[in-house]
């Protein structure tokens, strides 16, 4: 029995020497475990704040392609509907000048018409003449009203040219005009 009580007492000896260091390793392990814990925690809060961060960043990004597409596709549509302009512009002139020509096509008709009946008028009147000096006067005033009437149209077409002119130039020139106001002021 004493042999009992002797490692009996060499346990209680052990258990006292053997119970703080059990105490300080499970301290040590506690501390450990909060040390880990605390790192994970953070480590998780950094992802998720870095995962925020870049989803915010793709977010602005995509906003930002969306806004400078969207002005592309504007820029274009103001391109093609100002080309579209430009050929109305065009066309509008050439239609100007094809009424324009088709007028001085009219009116030389008609004059050149006036002056051949006059023409013939005056040799049909020379047919019937009995001496050469009126054969002279008739011929002298075909030649004056011949004169007469060249001198007065050409004042008149040159009016109408200079017309003309301005009328067909004026959709080209409305165009320039509005290039320079819309480009004038993007720059």
């Amino acid at each position: 029995m004493a042999a009992k009580k002797d490692a009996e007492a060499i346990v209680k000896t052990i258990e006292a020497a053997a119970m703080p260091i059990v105490d300080a390793a499970a301290a040590q392990a506690q501390s450990a475990a909060t040390v880990a814990r605390q790192g994970f925690d953070q480590t998780v809060a950094a992802l998720k704040d870095g995962v925020t961060g870049a989803v915010a960043g793709l977010e602005k990004t995509q906003t930002e392609m969306k806004t400078n597409m969207d002005k592309a596709f504007r820029t274009a549509e103001e391109f093609v509907s100002f080309g579209q302009g430009n050929v109305e512009a065009v066309v509008k002139s050439g239609q100007i000048w094809a009424a324009g020509v088709q007028a001085f096509s009219k009116s030389f008709a008609s004059l050149a018409q006036s002056q051949m009946d006059q023409t013939v008028s005056v040799w049909k009147a020379m047919s019937g003449v009995k001496s050469l000096k009126d054969a002279m006067d008739l011929q002298s005033s075909l030649t004056r009203s011949s004169l007469e009437a060249a001198m007065s149209e050409t004042g008149k077409l040159t009016d109408a040219s200079m017309k003309l002119a301005e009328q067909t130039i004026a959709p080209i020139t409305a165009r320039v005009t509005l290039a320079v106001e819309t480009f004038g002021r993007a720059a």
